[in-house]
């Protein structure tokens, strides 16, 4: 950058550097081959656990270590009580929040959140509200998401597996407000756009809706996508869902 001045480090401290990191490597490689012994070895204990943990906070695309950690939990599920594979779970959803913020687009951090809340027991008692606390909390945690990056096409993608996962259903149309109002603070949000054409074909399949009244709400979102290419007619988005709307309604 122009009028910025650049250190220069000197060889010894270029060498210190370099040490320095490769101390951090040397760690890294050694943990790794010590978790990976102990997968190997079938080793589903408590401390196995925490070993999968450090190695997680190090590298959280390390697929093999998520499997093999579900794996551990699996083994000690059934000598738990109710309540603490629910606490087990819940540290587990924390976890994979603290990497999410540093890593929002990692598929392997978002396959371990669904097992953990697939694998929520009913509870406590007879009821549902265990898991009714956990997935109304994984919406809000991807309204965060969404407020924090619009675009991101995972997040996107895991809102609707929310959505369908939910105890208590949520409206379809506040799915389409969502959308909405995401399209409207940036028009050239693909991803909200796609989105919103999953909605919309979602809620024609649930109401059995006609021809007719397809092709009224379609007259009704041209004037929405028209807003976008007039803003900004080169952007592509905007281009692809008018593209959708004038294609077979079904």
């Amino acid at each position: 950058m122009h009028g910025v001045k650049r250190t220069r480090l000197t060889s010894q401290a270029a060498a210190a550097k370099r040490a320095k990191e490769q101390v951090k490597v040397d760690a890294y490689l050694a943990l790794q081959k010590e978790v990976l012994e102990l997968k190997q070895a079938g080793d589903y204990s408590e401390g196995a656990l925490g070993k999968t943990n450090q190695l997680l906070d190090l590298n959280p695309e390390f697929y093999t270590i998520w499997n093999y950690r579900r794996n551990i939990l699996l083994a000690l599920f059934p000598s738990l009580t109710s309540e603490d594979i629910v606490t087990y779970l819940a540290n587990d959803l924390r976890l994979t929040t603290s990497y999410l913020l540093v890593h929002p687009k990692v598929y392997w951090i978002w396959t371990h959140r669904k097992w953990c809340l697939q694998s929520v027991p009913a509870g406590p008692g007879d009821s549902q509200e265990w898991r009714k606390k956990f997935w109304d909390g994984e919406m809000k945690l991807v309204d965060k998401m969404l407020d924090a990056d619009a675009r991101n096409f995972h997040a996107w993608g895991y809102r609707k597996y929310v959505l369908e996962s939910l105890p208590t259903k949520r409206p379809l149309s506040a799915e389409l407000n969502y959308t909405q109002s995401k399209i409207e603070s940036n028009f050239s949000n693909f991803s909200a756009w796609h989105y919103r054409t999953k909605t919309l074909a979602a809620m024609w399949e649930e109401s059995g809706a006609t021809e007719d009244e397809i092709n009224k709400t379609k007259d009704e979102e041209f004037e929405l996508v028209a807003q976008a290419l007039w803003t900004d007619p080169g952007d592509q988005s905007g281009w692809l869902y008018h593209r959708w709307l004038v294609g077979p309604s079904k």
